[in-house]
């Protein structure tokens, strides 16, 4: 009992100097330059005190011991995310999600595995970065295998300012263990020109086909299968409306309208007869069957819109 309560004194005593080098108000990322400068100030600390930490906050549950890890350890995050910059992504961003790497490492590492922290960390730390950088760097995501990872985050480096010829695709390729055709997919989406899904609101484009945004393809319900379902019963009723008008008419007036409304070719057109046709055919005048006709369609008008069960 006597020999832990030593132990504890003199860890505690141990990390006295190291407490009071630590800057008492850590500034937010909003201020990145300010941040930095404090992380920096943070001291190194040695293989025990690591070591103390770790097994104060596995053990005991140290919250305290925990921070100090985290501390001393913001100037590696800072610098591994600062290698990340060319992809666009804020700094600010990119240490935030260093920080999350960080606080796994320090919860999965084991000092009795032989490796210090830094070294540890650094694993966890890039894996989180690289992580945030593939999911925002593009609407759409670009590596989700292994492989192509690999290929995103190797392929800036060793591709040059040129485009990629074949024979440079194989080399990298082979140095990165991958096929040239995933080479040259990889660098035609991450080098290659990306389609708006808005078009700009000022845009001059006179041709209907061009006019129209891609979202809104997006948003069309033309070609939905309820849609496409309610059309075709919306034309079976019609069909079968005009059907039941036609029978309330009598044989002469059904052959006006059939002719004139009704008449279509082979190929779907329709190909009305003209009044003085009709008129030779029926033995009437051109002005008869133009009543005909007319009368017809009054009497198909009212049978479309009455109650069904008045012609039942």
């Amino acid at each position: 009992m006597a020999d832990t309560k030593s132990k504890t004194t003199s860890t505690a005593n141990a990390l006295v100097p190291y407490q009071s080098k630590v800057p008492s108000v850590i500034p937010s990322l909003g201020n990145l330059d300010a941040y930095i400068q404090t992380a920096n100030r943070f001291p190194i600390l040695s293989y025990e005190e690591e070591r103390n930490l770790v097994e104060r906050l596995h053990k005991n549950n140290d919250m305290a011991a925990g921070r100090a890890l985290v501390l001393a350890h913001l100037r590696l995050v800072i610098a591994i995310a600062r290698s990340y910059l060319g992809y666009g992504i804020p700094h600010a961003d990119l240490i935030q999600e260093g920080n999350i790497g960080l606080l796994k490492a320090i919860k999965h590492y084991d000092p009795t595995h032989g490796a210090r922290l830094m070294t540890f960390a650094e694993y966890w730390i890039r894996s989180e970065i690289q992580d945030y950088i593939i999911k925002n760097w593009r609407q759409v995501k670009l590596a989700t295998t292994k492989s192509q990872r690999k290929l995103f985050f190797n392929l800036r480096s060793m591709r040059g300012e040129n485009a990629l010829t074949y024979s440079q695709a194989n080399q990298i390729a082979q140095k990165l263990d991958v096929k040239p055709s995933e080479v040259l997919e990889m660098e035609q989406r991450m080098y290659g020109n990306e389609t708006p899904i808005d078009l700009p609101a000022d845009s001059n484009s006179s041709d209907d086909e061009n006019s129209s945004a891609p979202i809104q393809w997006l948003s069309s319900t033309e070609d939905e299968p309820t849609t496409i379902l309610e059309q075709k019963d919306e034309e079976r009723m019609q069909q079968e409306g005009i059907r039941q008008a036609l029978a309330s008419l009598d044989e002469r007036s059904r052959r006006v309208i059939m002719a004139r409304w009704l008449n279509v070719d082979d190929n779907g057109n329709n190909t009305p007869k003209t009044l003085q046709e009709l008129a030779q055919e029926l033995g009437v005048s051109a002005e008869r069957v133009r009543q005909i006709e007319k009368n017809a369609l009054i009497k198909m008008r009212k049978a479309l819109t009455a109650p069904s069960d008045e012609y039942v």
